[in-house]
C-alpha cells in the first residue's frame, strides 16, 4: 500500500497506522458507493478518516491537555468507525470488514496507550 513518504509518518507509528487506515477506509467507502450503499459509505468515510486527521492535529497541540483532548477525539472517532464497520459486518451483501476491524483494533489500542501514558 502506498502512503506518505514523509519522515513524520514513517517515524510515528500512530500517524502511519491512521494514515494507512484512512486509505483503506476510502477504498472500502468507494466500494460501498459502487454498490449504492451511500448512507453508510458517507458516515464511514467521515469517521474513519477523521481518526488520522485528529491524530495529525494533535502533533501540533498547544499543550499537554490539548494533545490529550485531540487524541480523545481521535479515539471517539475510532469508536464510531467501529460501530459502522460492525454494522457493515452484520448486513448481508456488504463487503468483508475483517481487515478494517483488525487494523482499527490496533489503532484503538495505540490511542488508549498514548492517552493513558500522557497523563503521567
Amino acid at each position: 500500500m502506498k502512503f506518505s513518504n514523509s519522515e513524520k509518518y514513517q517515524n510515528n507509528p500512530i500517524l502511519k497506522e491512521t494514515f494507512e487506515f484512512s486509505l483503506l477506509i476510502v477504498q472500502y467507502s468507494e466500494l460501498l458507493e459502487a454498490n449504492r450503499k451511500f448512507v453508510v459509505a458517507k458516515q464511514l468515510i467521515r469517521s474513519g478518516t477523521s481518526i488520522g486527521a485528529n491524530v495529525k492535529e494533535a502533533q501540533n497541540a498547544e499543550s499537554k491537555a490539548d494533545f490529550i483532548h485531540k487524541m480523545k477525539i481521535a479515539l471517539k472517532e475510532a469508536d464510531e468507525t467501529e460501530y459502522w464497520l460492525f454494522l457493515c459486518e452484520s448486513l448481508e451483501a456488504y463487503p468483508d470488514t475483517n481487515e478494517l476491524i483488525n487494523k482499527l483494533n490496533t489503532i484503538i489500542k495505540i490511542l488508549n496507550k498514548i492517552i493513558s501514558s500522557s497523563y503521567k
